[in-house]
């Protein structure tokens, strides 16, 4: 129990020098992680090869979830010591007030907070003395002013300290619970218990630091202005205490995202692996892919600005620093993308594979995926038996998080003038253009790359808010998505697979979809896709650049849609690979341009 003179006598800055010490740890603990995950791990597997480097690796990446499991619970700690010392500090400071309160009044103060005044009203054989203590009667009838006076102080100390007694015994139960198992390894399980660690000290620090004190939906300057206002203390606390919430504030810095995003994933991890599910297992699987090439690291290095089960699942990677550098694409993938280990190795290659041409042309360039949004779940082999639900409304919800996004590199890059690039590909050129039809134009955007587009919704490539000669399509002659009837002439094409499908012949399908396009094709204009103009055409006006056909559906052996899945390839199409990094690299003057449709 804190009374009054302990109260009155604590020095609240030896709790902060306590959590400064642990913050300390905190950071030397993730540093400690990063140094053995980017150089010795890395050395090893560079310059090493054989069992004896992988049985090293293995221990190695043992040390390392303790560096990080080391860094969490540090960091809780250290938060749950900054709250309590701003709790003290704030009852204290109640209770000085209080007690120069009265003692201005000629009230005095005993060693245990009692009030104690001398009636001037009440004479001999009557004694003039009289001591107030808190919880007393709140009224009294009597002629003497000062004793109503005296309850009042009495009650404020008494109020003050009840205040600081009562953090006291919360944050004890909350730093009590903070104990790691006295061993090496570092379990699922553990992770969970830090997890609800964290969920006890969001409760507990709910005085110093809460919930509703981080922004929600509002612009990414916001955002900025609002956590540059923020003392490095409050900072670090909100990153140990709310990490999945400060790791999607669209428009501060990257390093803050990537370190509250890294903080969260092991947790979340946990979570779903607690969960007997479909969903649950196929995110765990991305979501183990991801964090294990965070672990192992990369040049360029990543980034980790997003993650979430939400959904399909959330997932924003960056290869590079998208603040530091001068040019910066952020590339929405489409038909069937979610967070599951195809997205962890594919998707995240395109951006690598994108950041690293356009560091050819320029170092000071990176490179983002973004997977903010639920893609429609069909996978691109089956589009063409399931155009009659496909429709717009996945890339209409997903518009506005990835205008936020956008904004918010814009707000947050280094540069004055940053170069910043929008890459839709499939069903994420309709978000990218749906995203710039809602604005008129992407916030911070200078150019927009449609690849693979069924359409973007537009009728005009200067629809899209950056200028004509600033839209860039690349689109494969035996990519069939970017062959896709209007929704006019659907029914005709899905007639004529419907009818192809009889004889069980994938070919045969293929054709019968054809002849019926044949017939659809009359009812509406040459170039309507099923989302609008194609973006390949000479009458959408767009700058189209030279790709390769691609492989020819079924006919080759590869697939339905085998040329849909390389524009970002550049082994299988270093021609397209390399006019979309030069346009990312703001050097358009490289492209290999290709006539319109």
């Amino acid at each position: 129990m804190v009374n009054f003179s302990q109260l009155r006598a604590l020095k609240p800055s030896e709790f902060e020098e306590a959590a400064n010490g642990w913050h300390k740890v905190s950071s030397a603990a993730g540093e400690a992680k990063d140094r053995v995950d980017n150089e010795i791990v890395a050395t090893l597997q560079h310059h090493l090869e054989g069992a004896g480097r992988d049985a090293a690796v293995g221990r190695l990446r043992r040390l390392s979830r303790n560096f990080q499991y080391t860094q969490a619970e540090s960091g809780l700690i250290r938060t749950a010591l900054d709250g309590l010392a701003s709790e003290l500090r704030a009852a204290q400071k109640k209770l000085n007030d209080a007690v120069a309160d009265a003692e201005a009044e000629k009230f005095t103060v005993k060693p245990d907070g009692a009030v104690h005044w001398i009636s001037q009203r009440e004479k001999i054989p009557f004694s003039p003395e009289h001591t107030s203590w808190a919880g007393g009667p709140g009224s009294t009838i009597t002629s003497d002013p000062q004793q109503a006076k005296a309850q009042a102080y009495a009650d404020r100390i008494g109020a003050a300290i009840q205040d600081a007694n009562e953090a006291d015994a919360r944050y004890s139960r909350t730093l009590d619970r903070l104990r790691a198992d006295n061993d090496l390894d570092v379990t699922s399980s553990d992770w969970a218990d830090a997890r609800q660690d964290m969920r006890s000290l969001q409760k507990s620090a709910g005085k110093y630091l809460q919930r509703n004190d981080i922004p929600k939906g509002k612009p990414p300057a916001e955002n900025a202005k609002w956590w540059k206002r923020l003392s490095s203390e409050q900072q670090q606390d909100l990153i140990a205490l709310y990490p999945e919430l400060v790791g999607q504030l669209d428009g501060i810095p990257a390093v803050v995202r990537d370190e509250a995003n890294r903080a969260y994933l092991p947790m979340l991890i946990s979570k779903l692996d607690g969960l007997d599910d479909d969903k649950a297992r196929t995110q765990l699987e991305g979501l183990r892919e991801i964090s294990s090439q965070l672990d192992a690291g990369s040049y360029p290095p990543m980034f980790l600005l997003g993650i979430d089960d939400k959904g399909n699942g959330r997932a924003i990677i960056s290869y590079g620093n998208p603040d530091s550098s001068k040019n910066v694409s952020a590339y929405v993938p489409g038909l069937g993308t979610a967070l599951d280990k195809d997205f962890a190795t594919h998707d995240l290659k395109r951006a690598r594979d994108t950041a690293l041409g356009a560091q050819t042309h320029d170092p000071s360039s990176a490179s983002i995926v973004w997977l903010g949004y639920d893609a429609p779940q069909l996978p691109a082999d089956d589009l063409l038996d399931n155009l009659d639900v496909l429709g717009e409304q996945n890339a209409r919800a997903g518009a506005p998080a990835y205008s936020s996004f956008m904004n918010g590199i814009a707000v947050s890059n280094d540069n004055s003038d940053p170069h910043i690039t929008a890459i839709g590909h499939s069903y994420g050129s309709l978000t990218v253009g749906q995203t710039a039809l809602m604005t008129k134009g992407i916030p911070g955007v200078d150019d927009i790359v449609l690849l693979g587009s069924p359409g973007t919704g537009a009728q005009s490539a200067a629809d899209l808010g950056v200028g004509k000669d600033h839209v860039f399509v690349g689109a494969a002659e035996n990519d069939p998505v970017t062959h896709l009837p209007s929704k006019a002439e659907g029914g005709g094409l899905l007639t004529g697979a419907g009818t192809g499908s009889l004889t069980g012949n994938p070919v045969i399908t293929s054709l019968g979809g054809a002849i019926g396009y044949g017939v659809g094709s009359l009812m509406s204009g040459d170039h309507e896709l099923w989302f609008g103009v194609d973006p390949a055409s000479e009458e959408f006006g767009a700058r189209r650049f030279k790709v390769d056909a691609g492989a020819r559906p079924f006919i080759d052996g590869q697939g339905a849609t085998p040329a849909h899945s390389h524009y970002f390839d550049p082994e299988a199409d270093p021609v397209s690979a390399a006019n979309v990094s030069a346009v990312v690299a703001n050097r358009p003057d490289l492209i290999i341009p290709e006539a319109g449709r």
